[in-house]
């Protein structure tokens, strides 16, 4: 007897204790080698393959318990670990919210993992009959454990313990497992309908930089740097709010740094579990497949975001969590609101069958920063904002205000369209004239903007000079109108507090440009510096008591993890596997 397997992305043990070999080919085939299935005692199973002129031989040190599903029950039965990253939007704030002003959203290295597993390692003889299956969610750095029964039927959630319940977590569960029925045939679903009676395992786990760790730092006695930061365990537990939230400062239970960590959590579960149930295959890498296997899990997260969230927003920070850094513009918000409207009379099945099935008219563009930029994020401390109570404030503001606040946004969206013009131009300067590029801003670097022109003594090295003057000035544009909207609206967009740290900020040598991100209000401030100058500013962030984050900019958007990231060793039992 035999079934097919392809060597996984990378070499490890899963927490049931499966090896799996580290192993990468380097021509990925969607036609992968028969693999011959050996019986060789009561407690382990050994495996046997021939890919790409090279010999395995796999050994499982537990018993095979579910003989009769085949080798693809063992696949199934190790953890699927898929992680999202965090992001920061440079551009765009308010205006992506409709079509078609464009955003520039940066992905960090801040990210956000799940890890899938089955809840019970075996099928007890009556689960035949059972009707629901049970999901236990981990949120280790919270201390939360939830239990839910999900219906193998409707696809709904009862949450069966006390604890607090994750709308973003639940919805991604039932639209991943709605989206397996919708897109399998009848062979696939009995197969699904076992693995869903085994039960999910579930744990999420955010990076540090997701939170804020000032109390954390304080109560050790250190100071508000990035060295404090980290020496701060991996994954440590999350700092709450204690005070009450007001209408001038909404501050949220956790204390966040604004890098979109629902948005990576909601996507991060998505990706698990549509791979872990077989509906994508995340380690493909032919590059169309790979692509479809994206937007499968881009969809399935835009919508379970937006249901959690109770309202169609832009999605831009989904976007980012699965494609990485890019110029985004948003979809229509119709292929996803029908559905919120769809889901009441239709069956879920049918509802995702239909939006997988919609026009996603978004769009995409590839950015990254010019070279020798980097991307800095302070946290001044403050607990963070409410983005969808601001978002609603500026609403308010446009009905009210019609025409102020189209005025508003007209030169909004021509300051944005202005820096982003003026980045290009500097990647392209960048990419024709690189030695006089590299000497420019390394100079630069090392003076206050008011200097930099004296950097420039021929015709190149000028022109690059006024493209980081043209940058500068459209952000100035950008924060002066996201100021007066905030004014307008009532709201802190960009709070006194904050203007003053950005002012200072960028007339410290080598900063490019400042402000705030996203929605504003009092999360992270960002910065974009030239050069090492990024250095400076950290340490002269820390003196203001300003705590510079361990964000850099990251274009990697939602992965396969090879480990755990909590151990990030592959254990001595890999011994198990050898080639030969």
């Amino acid at each position: 007897m035999s079934s097919h397997f392809t060597p996984p992305f990378n070499g490890g043990v899963s927490p049931e204790g499966n090896l799996f070999v580290n192993k990468r080919p380097e021509h990925p085939s969607d036609h992968p080698p028969p693999i011959d299935r050996h019986r060789t005692n009561t407690s382990s199973i050994t495996f046997t393959a021939t890919y790409n002129n090279t010999h395995y031989i796999l050994l499982s040190p537990q018993p095979f318990l579910h003989y009769q599903l085949g080798f693809r029950t063992f696949v199934e039965e190790m953890a699927v670990i898929a992680s999202a990253p965090g992001k920061v939007l440079i551009t765009g704030g308010y205006l992506i919210l409709e079509r078609p002003n464009a955003g520039i959203v940066l992905s960090t290295n801040a990210r956000f993992y799940a890890i899938v597993k089955p809840l019970y390692d075996e099928l007890r003889q009556d689960s035949w009959a059972w009707s629901w299956s049970d999901i236990k969610l981990t949120s280790p750095q919270m201390g939360r454990e939830t239990m839910y029964k999900m219906s193998l039927k409707h696809f709904t959630l009862q949450c069966t313990s006390s604890e607090t319940r994750n709308p973003f977590v639940e919805y991604a569960v039932q639209y991943a497992v709605a989206a397996a029925y919708a897109t399998f045939d009848s062979n696939k679903k009995d197969l699904l309908q076992k693995l869903l009676l085994q039960g999910f395992d579930i744990t999420i786990l955010g990076d540090n930089d997701f939170y804020s760790y000032r109390n954390e730092i304080e109560a050790r006695g250190l100071p508000p740097t990035q060295e404090s930061l980290a020496s701060l365990p991996p994954f440590t537990s999350i700092t709450f709010n204690t005070e009450a939230s007001n209408d001038q400062n909404s501050k949220p239970e956790v204390a966040k740094t604004g890098l979109g960590s629902s948005a990576a959590m909601t996507t991060a579960v998505v990706a698990a579990l549509l791979n872990y149930l077989g509906v994508v295959d995340l380690l493909s890498y032919s590059g169309a497949r790979h692509q479809e296997n994206l937007d499968v899990v881009h969809i399935i997260a835009q919508t379970a975001h937006c249901m959690a969230q109770g309202k169609v927003g832009s999605g831009f920070d989904v976007s980012s969590a699965v494609y990485g850094s890019h110029r985004y513009v948003r979809f229509s918000p119709q292929v996803i609101s029908s559905a919120q409207n769809a889901v009441r009379a239709m069956p879920l099945e049918e509802v995702v069958s239909d939006v997988l099935k919609g026009k996603w008219d978004h769009e995409r563009t590839k950015f990254s920063l010019p070279p020798l930029m980097n991307l800095l994020l302070g946290e001044p401390g403050t607990g963070g904002s409410s983005t969808p109570s601001m978002v609603g404030a500026v609403k308010n503001w446009q009905k009210s205000d019609p025409q102020k606040s189209l005025d508003t946004w007209k030169g909004l969206s021509e300051a944005n369209a202005r820096l982003e013009a003026q980045f290009k131009l500097l990647s392209n300067l960048a990419e024709e004239y690189w030695d006089i590029y590299r000497s420019i801003i390394y100079s630069c670097s090392m003076y206050q903007s008011e200097k930099w022109i004296e950097q420039a003594s021929e015709t190149i090295s000028q022109e690059i000079v006024k493209a980081l003057f043209g940058a500068r000035d459209a952000m100035l544009n950008i924060r002066s109108h996201m100021k007066l909207m905030g004014m307008a609206a009532g709201i802190p967009i960009e709070p006194d507090s904050q203007t003053e740290l950005l002012d200072a900020t960028m007339n410290m040598c080598g900063v490019l440009l400042a402000g705030v991100p996203g929605a504003g209000g009092f999360d992270a401030v960002f910065a974009v510096t030239l050069g090492d100058s990024g250095n400076n500013l950290a340490k002269t962030w820390s003196s203001h008591n300003v705590l510079a984050l361990l964000v850099k900019e990251d274009p990697r958007g939602v992965s396969i993890e090879p480990s755990d990231p909590r151990t990030n060793q592959i254990t001595s039992g890999i011994s198990s596997v050898m080639l030969v």
